[in-house]
Formats: C-alpha cells, structure tokens, sequence
C-alpha cells in the first residue's frame, strides 16, 4: 500500500504546483503592469480600497503563497535526493574477486543439471533481539568479517573486546576504592564512561558471534621500523598506541609497552599529556635520545618474539634527532617496533588510508588493517585507561552520615507505604498495583503476578531507564542510552516502533497505561505501576530519617534489595545507575553494622554486605577489624588471602592498607 499512497501524494503536490499558477495566469490580470506613477501614488494614497486595489493585492498574496508551496516542495526533493546520494554512496559494491566468483557460479549455475531434493529450506536466521540491526549510516557502528567500526575510527575483533574489559575494570575499581559513610566524589565515581567507550560496549554486546582469536588487534610491524604515510597516517598510529598499551592491562607495574616522545604524544592525543603518567605501560621521553637510552636500559624481549610482537615494547618519534639518534634506534629493532609519523622513513614505509587500509610503498603490497582512532575517540580510549587510584580516607578521620536518599543522583518518587509503630519500622508496603516493574535483579514486567513477555530488548530497556529516571526522558536521552553511537535522527523510528509495540504487549495483558507522553517526555505512571527500586529508595529514606530503632529500619531497606540494578544485563548506560544502588545498599549495611551491639551481628550484617559487592575493600576492612577484636585472626587472614586472590583473577590489586591486619589489642573496632 505504500506505493499507491505515495502515488497519490505526488500526483497532488504537482496538482498544487501546477493548476494555482495557471488559474491566476488566465482568470487574473498581472497585480503591476508597470511602476506606478507619482500620480498614481497619489491617487492611491487618498482613495486605497478601491475594487482594483484589493484584486491586485489579494492576487499578489495569492502568487506568495504558490512561491512558498514551491519552495518548500523544492527543498524537501533536493533533501531526499541527497539522501539518495549518500546511501548509494554507501552501498557496498563487490569487489573483483567477488564479482570473478559470482560470475563462475553463475556460468556453474546454468551449466549444471537441476537436483531436486527433498531436504527443507534452512530456516531465516533469529534476527537480534529487540530488533537491533547494525547500521552504517552517519558514523553509527557496525560488526564487520574482522573489526567494529564505531564513530571516530576502526577497531579489530579483539581490540573492541579489550575495550570492553577495560571498561569493566574501570567499575571494579571504582567498587573497590569506595567508602561508605564518608565523603566522595560522587559524581567522578559515578559518571558515564565516554561516548566512544559505550559505543564498543554495546557493538560488543550486540555481537551475535564470538570475537576472532587473530591477532589482528596488535598487527605485525616490520622488525626494521616502519613510517605511516597518507591520509590515516595520524590515526593509525592513535590506533597502535591505544591497541599496545590495551595488552598491559594485566601487566605488573613496572612492564613497559610503550616509549612515545613527548612531541609525538602532543601531535598525537595532546587532551591526554596530563594523565599520561598514570597509563599503565606507557613511558613518555622528551627526545630521541633519551627514547635510545630508555631502551637501551630495558630488558631484552623474550625468546621467540617473531611470533608473538606483542611483548615488544614500542616507541613513536615524530622526527629523530639527528642521523645518529636515527641510526641507534634502527640498532635497537631487537627492542623495539619503531613507528615515525611524519619523519624520514627508518626502515619501511606504509600508506594507511582513514579506514585503516595499509599499502607497503615500495613493494606495493597490501599489508594488515590497522587500527584507527581520530582525537576523540583515542582520547576517550585513552582515558578509560588511565585510572589513578583514588587515596583511601584515613581511619581517624570521622565518618558522615549516611548518605540522603534525596541528595543521591537517582530522584525516585516515593511510594505510597503504611508504617507501624517507630519502636518496630518496617518496609514500606507498596498500595495494591495489578502491575509490577522489577528491575533489581532480572528485570520483569508483572500483571497480576504473571510475568509479561516482552519481545524487544529495546523495550525492556525503556522500561528499566523510565523506572531510573521517574522524572522521564525525551525521545533524544532514550536514543542516545540504548543506541550509543548512533545520530538519533537515525533511529528515533526504531524508537517509536519500539514502544508502540511495547505498549500492544502491555495493552494485551492489561487495561492500566503506565506509560505517559506529555511534552516530548515518557515517564511510568507512579499512580499505576509499582517498582522495586522506588521501594528500595522509599526504604532507605525512612531509615535515613528514623529517629529511633536504626538498625531495624535499615535491615528493612537491605531487605528490599533484591539484586543488582538489570542484572545479567550488559547495557552501558545502566553501570552508574547499577552502581549507584549498590552504594546505597552498601551504606545500608554499614549503617545498620554500625548500630548492632553485638559484634557477631555486625559481622553478619558486614558479611552480606561483601556478598552484595565482593570488590569493596572497606568492607573486607570492616569485616577483618571485628574479626581481629574477636581474637580470630585465622579468619581474619583467610578473609583477606580471599579477597587478593578475588582482585588478582579480575585484574586488580588490593592496596596495602589491607594487608596490614591490627591486633586485637590494638584500638576499638571501627564499624
């Protein structure tokens, strides 16, 4: 039917165009058939609603209107046609073997006698879930046979996957570094991880095959040196210096990957000069000549590095030196993969366009894809990173409060709830609601306690976002959160489609709407829908304000902590949502630790505390000080010898400070 509708909607538009302008030409005379006269003028200004007058003026109003029609008409026809432009500019073309390889099938095809079988047609494969396709359009990622393109560059297989670790330890360690009950800084700790970051996130995540095991993330480079020339010269070397220093994330301290002048690093990534000290594997000189003493210091690489270039460490230098300092380094290939951009060539040199497509300029032959980053994205790689570790707060140091639920980052409206006496406070009971959103633990949309199928990823993730953010989101924040990466003009359809079949699922199960959509916002109806995380803030409000039975009422709120925020659900924008629950929960169980007399109690209390975050070191502090002052120093020690080997296996380390278990003599026990 859409051809019929466009049909006629074109045959009226040139309607409009056509038959006004003939109208006017044959039923009306022109508004002018010359420039008035000063004696005309004058007439006109004594007497000016004459019968002529008003013809001419409503048929010049008549022309401006025609002129408008045609000017929007012609406007909207050359935006779709350079629309058409683009996407035939995209449109893949096959290459000469794949054109050589369809014609001999084709010639097979016709000369080859026709079989018949009996064996069914392979069923279509699943399409992703919620619909989720990969896209090309505008600089939106796309899974491709060896890489993932996203917006600013190229990335192999296992580059993308190396991202993604890196991404997740940037949150473990912000797991292991906070500290209930004292004051952080929570927006640091909670902020989103940067747009590039996100983006290979969820290309990863949307991957519907496992990565490839090539080493096509950290290429071969010509043991000689090689200089990148062309157009993606710049990036291919953001896109080496990101790919070798990724392969140090589980290195010890004091391995090196990466000697880079500092000149070079400025032409480079300058936005990352002054956080280049606290990149693990990076070594930054100011000359070529302190590059050549460097290396000449480290240790030589070990046997059998041809095949494993990996373990080499690299060095960038945008101009050597002198010829000396050029010939030193050539001497020190067995140490080093030298890589110049812009400078005399000291061994081979590669042609790289911007998609990371090399070309050996004296042979002539194609070598591997690199890696390619503009600025912004290496930066914001770059940056994911580097991770200062935070200093721990001193144990003598008075701890605050606990944290207000209304001055956290997630605003939740409180729900309706009875209470009991003060001496006895409970969780608050939600009113009876036929539908129910859980989102802490495995999300679920429940009417009448029956859990409701919802086909589309997306739209479970609308679901969870609007239960985050009460207030709503516009159409922009929901496109951007579960399409990162992608320009929202691209898939703002995809959105709408997404929630009007949302709303027919909820439609089919229930009468109640629980969606609203005022003023380009959607938000979850409080009045309709009762969700656990807004009875998870309700609960620790009341234990934030109780004036009596503190411990009690923060159990209440432990209680209503069910699971991590979208558990089993690796969506980039839900890391600092999910993080911040589980800091609330993790204040409550401090809290409540701190208000138990009975030590046994408290360690309990801190017990399921480490059990809702096994990466939090204050908590193991917490737990190994009672132990200590309860004289079983064993435990105490099995307690940490755990936790280090917990950190070791995800990449981390403990700090020393845990290490260090106190006598039980040594001081009260700091709850």
């Amino acid at each position: 039917m859409r051809w019929p509708r466009r049909l006629a909607g074109a045959a009226l538009v040139a309607a409009m165009l056509a038959i006004p302008p003939w109208l006017l030409a044959t039923l009306t005379e022109p508004p002018l058939t010359s420039w008035p006269t000063s004696a005309q003028l004058r007439h006109w200004i004594a007497d000016p609603l004459t019968s002529r007058t008003l013809t001419a003026g409503l048929t010049a109003l008549a022309w401006l209107l025609w002129l408008g029609l045609a000017y929007t008409v012609a406007v909207t026809a050359a935006h779709r046609i350079r629309a058409g432009a683009r996407w035939l500019r995209r449109l893949p073309l096959p290459t000469p073997w794949q054109a050589a390889a369809t014609s001999v099938a084709g010639a097979a095809a016709l000369t080859t006698a026709h079989t018949p079988t009996t064996n069914p047609p392979a069923p279509p494969a699943p399409a992703p879930v919620g619909g989720v396709q990969p896209h090309t359009a505008d600089g939106a990622w796309n899974h491709t046979n060896a890489g993932v393109a996203v917006p600013g560059g190229w990335l192999p297989d296992n580059t993308a996957q190396q991202i993604a670790t890196a991404a997740a330890l940037v949150w473990l360690r912000r797991r292991r570094a906070y500290q209930p009950g004292y004051t952080t800084d929570e927006v640091s700790q909670l902020a989103p991880l940067p747009a590039t970051v996100t983006a290979v996130q969820a290309a990863v995540a949307d991957r519907q095959q496992p990565a490839t095991t090539s080493s096509a993330a950290v290429p071969g480079l010509p043991g000689t040196g090689v200089a990148f020339t062309g157009d993606g010269a710049a990036d291919a070397a953001r896109g080496v210096l990101v790919t070798r220093l990724l392969t140090a994330l589980r290195d010890p301290p004091p391995t090196t990957r990466v000697v880079i002048t500092r000149a070079a690093l400025t032409t480079l990534v300058p936005d990352i000069t002054a956080v280049a000290d606290s990149i693990p594997g990076l070594r930054v000189v100011d000359t070529g000549e302190e590059a050549v003493t460097l290396l000449s210091a480290l240790s030589p690489p070990p046997a059998g590095l041809d095949g494993d270039t990996t373990m080499t460490p690299l060095v960038l230098v945008t101009n050597p030196a002198s010829t000396a300092t050029a010939s030193q380094l050539t001497a020190l290939a067995g140490h080093a993969h030298l890589v110049t951009l812009g400078a005399e060539p000291l061994g081979r040199t590669w042609h790289v366009d911007r998609h990371g497509h090399t070309r050996d300029d004296q042979t002539g032959q194609a070598e591997p894809r690199l890696c390619v980053l503009d600025q912004t994205a290496a930066t914001h790689l770059l940056t994911v990173l580097a991770h200062p570790t935070p200093p721990l707060q001193d144990d003598t140091t008075e701890p605050t409060t606990p944290r207000s639920v209304d001055g956290g980052h997630l605003r939740i409206p409180r729900q309706p709830s009875r209470h009991t006496s003060h001496t006895t406070p409970q969780s608050p009971v939600p009113a009876p609601s036929l539908v129910q959103l859980r989102v802490l633990g495995q999300p679920a949309l429940l009417v009448d306690g029956q859990p409701v199928t919802i086909r589309r990823s997306a739209a479970l993730q609308v679901l969870v976002f609007l239960a985050v953010h009460p207030d709503g989101a516009t159409t922009t924040q929901l496109v951007h959160a579960i399409w990162p990466g992608l320009p929202a003009h691209t898939v703002t359809r995809r959105l709408y489609t997404t929630l009007s079949d949302l709303r027919a699922t909820i439609r089919a199960a229930t009468t109640v709407a629980i969606i609203e959509h005022t003023d380009d916002r959607y938000r979850l109806d409080p009045d309709q829908i009762d969700v656990d995380l807004w009875r998870l803030h309700t609960a620790a409000h009341h234990a934030a304000t109780t004036l009596t039975n503190h411990c009690a009422a923060w159990r209440a709120a432990i209680d209503a902590y069910t699971g991590d925020l979208a558990d089993n659900h690796t969506w980039p924008w839900a890391d600092p949502p999910r993080e911040a629950t589980r800091r609330l929960v993790i204040d409550a169980h401090t809290a409540a630790a701190s208000a138990e007399p009975d030590p046994h109690q408290a360690l309990k209390i801190l017990q399921s505390g480490i059990r809702v975050d096994p990466y939090n070191e204050d908590l193991h502090r917490r737990a190994i000080d009672i132990l200590t002052a309860l004289g079983d120093h064993s435990a105490a020690v099995r307690l940490r010898d755990a936790y280090t080997r917990r950190l070791t296996l995800a990449g981390l380390r403990a700090t020393d400070s845990i290490h260090q278990i106190p006598h039980a003599s040594s001081g009260p026990v700091r709850l």
